[in-house]
């Protein structure tokens, strides 16, 4: 059995694979082609953390990701997720690797919202508003820019230290509050560990496309009501449904999963706001994992 580490992963793992991959995945999820149940979540409190377990089986791959949350590791300066997948033979139950999967989790979510982005977004659009600095900030301007040709990109974090920092990295420029990033922005990304909403729709255009990938578990969210209030597509409705705390709270309707919309199984949203609500599944780091584990050599 294959140990990889992130750095291993790092070495055979990028976004311009992921991207495509991502969307083979989600159009094979929605088609009935994954086994994979809703995460299962043991919280930790008396560490302010919880851990979740994320089974798959597709196609000739079966693995779990068991993912870590833990708020309290930026105090100490480590990462607040943390993850490991194990793979096996679908057809045997061989353990095949045991891999890092806390830059698997940091690209894939990336690269979802870069396929939801082109698919949902204007192809004009130019303006992106992140909101958040972390890991997922960079590196969704840098999936972003793989799907569209953002000129302006505005980073806003509750740190104004943390928002300059990212946007010197990024290429980007750092905005004094959340509302001045968001105001004519064309497309916002929130990427925040908010426990109440810190984007409002009243600071969207009618046609503004927000990619929202915080906001878990259910007692939290990123978005107002107001903002909740355009189609809402997601990943997975039974995932989306139990875990996203802006679609539980604000008692949204899901129109669509995104598996379906790029399938062509449900119809395109025709006008107005989309807002595309990530919570994370199984699949995509099955899918990920399965890139990294084909690409090392040692197999």
């Amino acid at each position: 059995m294959l140990i990889i580490d992130e750095a291993r992963v790092r070495e055979l793992l990028s976004l311009e694979e992921l991207i495509p991959a991502m969307e083979r995945a989600l159009i094979d999820f929605s088609a009935g082609r994954v086994t994979q149940p809703v995460r299962s979540i043991l919280t930790i409190p008396e560490h302010g953390g919880f851990w979740g377990l994320m089974p798959a089986v597709y196609g000739d791959l079966m693995g779990v990701k068991l993912v870590m949350a833990y708020e309290r590791n930026a105090q100490i300066g480590l990462p607040t997720r943390l993850a490991t997948i194990q793979l096996f033979r679908a057809s045997t139950g061989e353990p095949l690797a045991l891999m890092d999967g806390r830059l698997i989790t940091e690209l894939r979510t990336a690269a979802v919202s870069a396929v939801a982005t082109r698919l949902l977004s204007s192809p004009s659009a130019r303006t992106i508003a992140i909101l958040g600095s972390g890991v997922q900030a960079r590196s969704h301007a840098r999936a972003m820019r793989m799907v569209r040709d953002f000129g302006d990109v505005r980073v806003w974090s509750p740190t104004a230290e943390n928002a300059r920092r990212c946007a010197v990295e990024i290429g980007g420029r750092a905005m004094e509050s959340a509302e001045a990033a968001v105001r004519g922005a064309d497309v916002v990304v929130t990427a925040t560990h908010a426990a109440a909403p810190v984007l409002r729709g009243e600071w969207l255009g009618e046609a503004t496309y927000v990619n929202a990938i915080g906001g878990l578990p259910a007692t939290r969210r990123e978005l107002d009501d107001e903002v909740m209030r355009g189609v809402v597509v997601v990943e997975s409705r039974a995932a989306a449904g139990m875990e996203s705390g802006d679609i539980v709270q604000a008692g949204a309707t899901i129109y669509a999963e995104i598996g379906e919309l790029l399938a062509g199984t449900r119809a395109m949203p025709v006008r107005g706001r989309v807002v595309f609500k990530s919570v994370g599944i199984g699949v995509e780091d099955l899918a990920a994992a399965g890139i990294v584990y084909g690409k090392d050599t040692r197999r």
